[in-house]
């Protein structure tokens, strides 16, 4: 979700800060038996069912049945917030809801365009570990050839449960870090307002697409 650029090290590491700060100690109280793998193994059966059924389903009835799935386990207001950066700090409310409404649709849209049909791949959950910020859950996605490509979910406690924080690439290419870094160069270029226009604009992008099927 978005492409690696060369500053993503250093944003990653001050981001991993940010992350820990933000935890909250009483949103790590414990839940009776909340499992984030199970989470994490729930999304990707929905990820494999609409593999299987993507072509009969289209681009809309995809995004249709995983968007629920994201604004139920994705923490999208926070990575919002820390995709953001400092400029958040200057946001009024009605724009901190439109970018955080746009970053989840983007989400759902995304995993809809990439999720698009099935054959033979598989999605695997392969473990957890502890985080500074919550617990790290490894998984990969199997291709039909056999290659493995792991996606690591950052996974925080809290009222509702169990809730991605954030996603890594390769098991190291920080979503948040990168969408940080080009966020923080758009308010630099064109202001805040700038920033919600281009993320509308990727929205309407990606849900016209969804709109007009495969």
């Amino acid at each position: 979700m978005g492409k690696p650029i060369a500053s993503t090290a250093m944003t990653a590491m001050a981001l991993a800060a940010a992350l820990t700060a933000a935890a909250s100690p009483s949103g790590q109280a414990a839940l009776p038996n909340a499992n984030p793998e199970d989470s994490l193994r729930g999304f990707y059966d929905t990820l494999l069912g609409t593999m299987k059924q993507g072509r009969t389903l289209g681009h809309s009835g995809r995004y249709a049945r995983i968007e629920p799935v994201v604004n139920r386990l994705f923490d999208i207001p926070f990575m919002a917030r820390l995709a953001t950066g400092p400029a958040w700090a200057g946001l009024n409310p009605g724009q901190q809801q439109q970018i955080a409404a746009a970053f989840g649709r983007y989400i759902s849209a995304t995993y809809a365009d990439r999720f698009d049909s099935y054959s033979g791949e598989r999605l695997e959950v392969a473990g957890q570990q502890p985080s500074a910020a919550g617990i790290i859950v490894q998984t990969r996605i199997v291709k039909s050839s056999g290659e493995p490509v792991s996606i690591d979910y950052l996974m925080h406690q809290g009222g509702a449960g169990w809730t991605i924080a954030d996603v890594y690439l390769d098991g190291s290419i920080s979503q948040l870090a990168t969408e940080r870094s080009e966020f923080d160069a758009i308010v630099r270029r064109q202001g805040v307002d700038g920033l919600i226009a281009t993320l509308n604009r990727k929205v309407d992008f990606l849900t016209r697409d969804v709109a007009q099927g495969s």
